[in-house]
């Protein structure tokens, strides 16, 4: 199968890798992350699959500490992560500042442990996603955890009062309209699938929704900010088998705060519809 390469526009890099347009030009402007490709009449901005890891290294390495000076030095000698020395070096730094500096400290830690063992990636599911009528509220909130007090509090008791019934099996999702990254202002629609329409109302609005035929999907395990190593695993993986990409990604939680004390223990299959 012939592979089919995806590039992202500056836009869909930003949401994807949950970083400011700013951010990356201004990565652009240190020669850290260029674009693949800056196109001469438009001078729109496009990036490859493979700088989403990338964009995972230089995200992970600064909040382990590293300035973008230090990160440019590891990329430019062809390195992915910095040497054992260099990472000692952080160790002895955060035990000067322990009170400050402890969770740096023990993902340094870490870090150098997975320098001397290989991470089991994910397993890679491909499956089909059903037509479904679904019940569907759509705003802009400030944050992931506005929806799991939207869910119970407000989009429920309005499901009840038109008189929803929830398909069986479940089946819930939620989409980030949003063009680019915002940690404060989400375009965020949740849609749970109902056995018919009903009357729409200010808060929900029914709707049919076609089946996929082939989504590509893994389980995202603990906190939302990690989303990006799952997007790159996913994109990876999509680039390639040759597959193109049809829709949004829908994120389905099945287990999180509202079940959940741990949030290693949070569980979200991350589902991107694709084509041939």
């Amino acid at each position: 199968m012939k592979e089919h390469k995806i590039k992202f526009k500056i836009g869909e890099f930003s949401k994807l890798n949950m970083v400011t347009v700013k951010t990356l030009r201004h990565y652009e402007e240190i020669g850290l992350l260029v674009p693949d490709e800056i196109d001469q009449w438009t001078g729109y901005r496009y990036y490859r699959v493979d700088q989403i890891t990338k964009m995972n290294q230089i995200i992970f390495l600064k909040k382990l500490g590293f300035t973008l000076e230090e990160i440019r030095e590891v990329f430019d000698e062809e390195n992915q992560l910095p040497g054992i020395e260099q990472i000692k070096s952080k160790i002895e730094h955060c035990k000067q500042e322990i009170l400050q500096l402890q969770w740096r400290q023990t993902e340094l830690s870490r870090l150098e442990s997975t320098l001397h063992k290989k991470r089991i990636m994910e397993k890679i599911i491909i499956k089909s996603l059903p037509a479904v009528i679904v019940a569907s509220h759509r705003r802009v909130v400030t944050g992931y955890q506005e929806l799991f007090n939207l869910c119970p509090n407000i989009i429920g008791p309005e499901m009840a009062r038109l008189g929803c019934i929830c398909a069986k099996p479940e089946y819930a999702y939620t989409i980030d309209h949003n063009k680019e990254y915002s940690d404060s202002n989400i375009d965020l629609e949740y849609c749970e699938a109902v056995v018919e329409k009903r009357e729409d109302s200010d808060l929900i609005q029914f709707k049919e929704v076609p089946e996929v035929t082939k989504a590509i999907c893994t389980n995202h395990y603990g906190a939302y900010e990690s989303f990006p190593q799952t997007f790159a695993q996913l994109y990876e993986y999509i680039e390639k088998n040759g597959y193109t990409i049809a829709d949004h990604p829908r994120f389905c939680y099945i287990d999180g705060i509202w079940n959940k004390d741990s949030e290693e223990e949070w569980l979200t299959e991350v589902q991107v519809p694709v084509t041939n």
